[in-house]
């Protein structure tokens, strides 16, 4: 039988703290400042994001998904809507987010409701990508079962074969989502657990910002 005892493994949160005086006024403001604070620390992938979902009957799912973009409407990625996670999206829109910006201490939580982008978005989006990103969405099924490595490398080549020589459309299963935040919470680690959490919750006539206890 394998065991881990893992009660030892721990961090003092000592980089910094978070007070109500240096909350931006709205969210996304906030989040822009934090996030190149990512960038500027030159962490791998800053983007990198953990989107859950569940499905109407509450069981949830997690995975990493790359932010591409962000503005005062929301948090915007890309994927093949057929996967797990575009079924569930499609039965329930409920989603969170999650950015774990471990070296410096800190994670945004997001709570929110992910809308489908536009065809005219997604196109152009998509237009940008790799080729051999493109061709990827074109192979795989993603969330389907294979029979293994081999089938996915044949179906590349193949999709391969087929644009060669021309531009890649955009597969008609692929996708964008806008996740507009009812909830953004800026948790930065202390000592001894005593973590500085301050959320922003949607109020009708803007946002309203609260601490919550770690």
């Amino acid at each position: 039988m394998v065991t881990g005892d893992l009660s030892a493994v721990r961090e003092n949160y000592a980089r910094g703290g978070l007070a109500e005086s240096d909350l931006a006024a709205d969210p996304m403001t906030m989040f822009a400042r934090w996030y190149d604070d990512a960038v500027a620390a030159g962490l791998y992938e800053p983007n990198a994001m953990v989107v859950a979902t569940a499905t109407p009957e509450g069981v949830p799912s997690a995975r990493f998904v790359l932010l591409k973009g962000f503005d005062d409407q929301g948090f915007v990625f890309y994927t093949n809507q057929t996967s797990r996670k575009g079924r569930e999206l499609a039965a329930n829109p409920s989603v969170a987010l999650l950015f774990p910006w471990h070296p410096l201490e800190r994670q945004v939580r997001v709570d929110g409701a992910a809308e489908e982008l536009g065809r005219d978005a997604v196109a152009a989006y998509f237009a940008v990508r790799p080729r051999g990103s493109q061709l990827g969405a074109w192979a795989s099924h993603q969330s389907s079962e294979v029979a293994g490595r081999v089938e996915l490398e044949a179906r590349y080549e193949q999709v391969e074969r087929r644009f060669e020589g021309q531009d890649v459309p955009v597969p008609d299963e692929w996708g964008g989502y806008r996740v507009r935040p009812e909830a953004v919470e800026f948790w930065q680690g202390r000592p001894g657990r005593m973590h500085d959490r301050l959320v922003y919750r949607r109020a009708d006539d803007g946002w309203t910002t609260h601490r919550l206890a770690p």
